[in-house]
């Protein structure tokens, strides 16, 4: 499948516009559409699908067919050889939970934004360095939350920052406050017993709840 490349500026612009990242684990392809589905009416457009999710190539690729208005990305991307598989599916846009400097350069060179996760400031610069779009701060709820994006900013202000692990519908605002260019959100957007019943709405409304909040900001 044919990827629409976003440019560094691109993606940044749209992190900037949305403040959040909806990110999906799922155990199969239906409930990932679902999930995926759910947010989108509630108006989050940057999806995210962990590539350790249920036929995770299969589902990234019919996503953008089903939400052509939604940027649809992979994370939790380990190696080379995952990497290119979730380009060939179409991903636009690459998480990893680590800071591995050839990835990055193979996303660099394919054109897609990447973003590496980081634990501290020697690993967030260290990324950036390499090419990294921005840097995912993980997990930023053991890190200290809020507080340890404002402590980063005096230093590397101009390192755009992506929390996630931990983040919620009552913390993204704090965080996007002290700094962060957009969080990652999983769980607490999905809750498990909504999952369990179904109720896609109410996952919707909670899109909508945080892209509300977020907009005020």
């Amino acid at each position: 499948m044919t990827n629409d490349r976003l440019s560094h500026l691109t993606w940044l612009s749209l992190l900037r516009q949305q403040r959040a990242v909806a990110v999906i684990r799922s155990s199969s392809p239906l409930l990932g559409r679902q999930m995926a589905q759910a947010v989108a009416e509630g108006g989050i457009s940057l999806i995210e699908i962990t590539w350790n999710s249920s036929q995770a190539a299969e589902l990234i690729s019919q996503l953008r067919s089903d939400l052509p208005t939604c940027i649809i990305g992979t994370g939790t991307i380990l190696n080379q050889e995952q990497l290119k598989q979730a380009i060939a599916a179409g991903a636009q846009f690459l998480f990893t939970p680590h800071v591995d400097s050839k990835l990055i350069e193979v996303a660099v060179a394919e054109e897609i934004p990447i973003i590496p996760g980081a634990f501290s400031p020697t690993e967030i610069v260290t990324a950036w360095q390499a090419g990294a779009s921005c840097v995912k701060v993980f997990p930023i709820q053991a890190l200290g939350g809020a507080s340890y994006i404002k402590a980063l900013q005096g230093p590397l202000g101009s390192i755009p920052l992506i929390p996630t692990g931990g983040v919620t519908l009552n913390n993204a605002g704090e965080l996007i406050t002290a700094g962060a260019i957009a969080v990652g959100l999983a769980g607490d957007l999905f809750p498990q017993a909504l999952i369990a019943d179904g109720d896609w709405q109410a996952i919707s409304q909670r899109a909508k709840s945080l892209r509300q909040r977020l907009s005020l900001i």
